[in-house]
This record gives structure tokens, C-alpha cells and sequence, in this order.
């Protein structure tokens, strides 16, 4: 698959402020988003630069996450708080577009919303979520394999499943929820009663 100038450019930036085991997941993202764009439909350039942008926030320390949005009047949440690590999604998206010039709204989104998911999302957000569960370095996630041919089949069934499973694992390490994730699952748990019922 040929990149185009743009990408290759981002690339070799990003990999300048992620380790080494971070950048093999973000290459990871990034061309299974291009596949799943190749699936359903979605504009390719688009998924490969909301995946290589993805984490670029990622490698900030946790300390310095909170500052840099407060001084980019990035909103904090309670959960965000407790768990800083979540605003490497906000501020990602940040970056994109004032760091590496992305002038797309729709892939600053998809950045935004790729590790709680929001309900409603559009089809590169459910892209670039579902990328960064199944990329090929992931290993030892239950149902992996069966949610990885699922991705291909229906992508809302992966997206909800994906959900339920990131749910049933914060539980049970007692991990903090945000409240988007939690609002996401439910608004995609009742979309599918509803298709049921309608069916």
C-alpha cells in the first residue's frame, strides 16, 4: 500500500516521540484502519492518518498531560483525573491539528474518541476504535480472534462487543470507567435490542 507523502511525513515525526514498542502498535492501527476504510467504504487517507495519530499524545508523562490541557483549555473530566492517562485521546487530537496540521475535523474526532468510544459515532470513529483493539501486536485479549473476524463482517457487532469487553475488564481490575465508555455501551446495547426487536 502506497502512503502518500503527508503520511510518511507524520510517521517519521511520531516515531521521533514514541517508543519503540508504541510505534510498532501505531503502524499496527494504522494499516488495519486501512483495511477496515478498504471494508465498508471509508476514505483510506483519512483512517491512516487518524491511525498514525492515534497515540501521539501517549508518550507526554501523565503529569504533564494535565498542564498541557489546561493550558490549551482542554476540559478535565473527574475520571480524566483520576486516570490521566485517558487525555492522551484530547489531547492527540489537539496535537493533530495544531502539531502535525490535520485541518479534518472528522479525523481530530476519530482521535478523540478512540479509547472511550461516544455514542453516535461515525464510521471512522468506530474504525479507529476497533483498529486499536485488533491491530496484530494485541495479544491475550478473550475472543480475540473471533472479534478480529468480526471487525469485517459487522462492524457495529465488533464495536459492541469490544465495549462489553473493555467494560468487563476495568471491572474486574477495579479500574477507573469513564463515563463515555459506560454511555456508550449502553446506547449501542440498546441499538441492537431495538434492531432485534425490529427484526
Amino acid at each position: 500500500m502506497k502512503e502518500n507523502a503527508n503520511i510518511h511525513a507524520i510517521k517519521k515525526e511520531v516515531k521521533l516521540h514514541l517508543d519503540s514498542d508504541r510505534y510498532e502498535h501505531t503502524l499496527g492501527v494504522m494499516y488495519t484502519a486501512a483495511s477496515l476504510a478498504m471494508c465498508y467504504g471509508e476514505d483510506i487517507e483519512k483512517a491512516m492518518t487518524a491511525g498514525v495519530l492515534h497515540d501521539c499524545a501517549k508518550g507526554i508523562p501523565n503529569s504533564k498531560k494535565i498542564k498541557l490541557c489546561e493550558k490549551y483549555q482542554i476540559e478535565v473530566t473527574e475520571s480524566e483525573k483520576k486516570n490521566p492517562e485517558l487525555l492522551h485521546a484530547k489531547l492527540g487530537a489537539y496535537m493533530a491539528v495544531h502539531k502535525y496540521h490535520v485541518g479534518d475535523e472528522t479525523i481530530a474526532q476519530a482521535i478523540t474518541s478512540h479509547t472511550t468510544g461516544r455514542p453516535g459515532m461515525t464510521l471512522l470513529e468506530k474504525i479507529i476504535y476497533i483498529a486499536d483493539f485488533i491491530e496484530p501486536g494485541r495479544k491475550e485479549i478473550p475472543k480475540l480472534d473471533e472479534i478480529r473476524r468480526m471487525s469485517f463482517q459487522n462492524i457495529d457487532q465488533a464495536l459492541f462487543t469490544i465495549l462489553e469487553n473493555s467494560l468487563a475488564y476495568l471491572r474486574t481490575r477495579d479500574k477507573v470507567i469513564d463515563p463515555i465508555t459506560e454511555k456508550t455501551y449502553l446506547y449501542y446495547k440498546d441499538l441492537f435490542e431495538k434492531r432485534t426487536e425490529e427484526a
